[in-house]
């Protein structure tokens, strides 16, 4: 995907079990972030942050959205214990993150495989895509995103 691309209509399973569409929030700016894997310290960071940063992000008119593969009740876990106010939707079969262009291949420790690649979209809300970050800042992502919308 690129900026000025209408995002895909189907987003993922939220955490009650529900297909959520982009049409759910209809009229509304998204911020809506790819992440690799619950609880591990890369995405907990960005998680925390995005939390610590969402009322600031709401006053603004963003919704957040975070998607991953892992399952619904992975995110219900993650999303309790780390107090998270946004939405995680499930994207098991990969195909969001196909869609968005994420599901790519990677390399760590001398293996290639196929994984999510960190990387944040910012839509208006007409739902196209009027930023991309590709290098999160996991620590500070909140104060990026802010940063880059002010």
């Amino acid at each position: 995907m690129k900026i000025g691309d209408k995002i895909p209509e189907i987003l993922g399973v939220g955490m009650d079990g529900a297909v959520v569409k982009a049409d759910d929030f209809a009229g509304k700016p998204l911020v809506v972030y790819f992440y690799p894997k619950d609880n591990t310290p890369g995405c907990t960071a960005e998680a925390c942050s995005l939390r610590d940063g969402d009322a600031e992000l709401r006053e603004m008119g963003y919704t957040v959205i975070g998607i991953s593969k892992d399952s619904v009740a992975s995110h219900l876990k993650f999303a309790a214990k780390h107090e998270l106010p946004f939405v995680l939707l499930s994207d098991e079969s990969t195909e969001v993150n196909q869609a968005f262009g994420v599901w790519q291949k990677k390399k760590m420790a001398g293996r290639e495989y196929m994984g999510t690649v960190r990387t944040t979209f910012v839509t208006d809300a007409d739902h196209r895509i009027t930023h991309i970050i590709n290098k999160v800042n996991t620590k500070d992502a909140a104060g990026q995103l802010i940063g880059l919308l002010k």
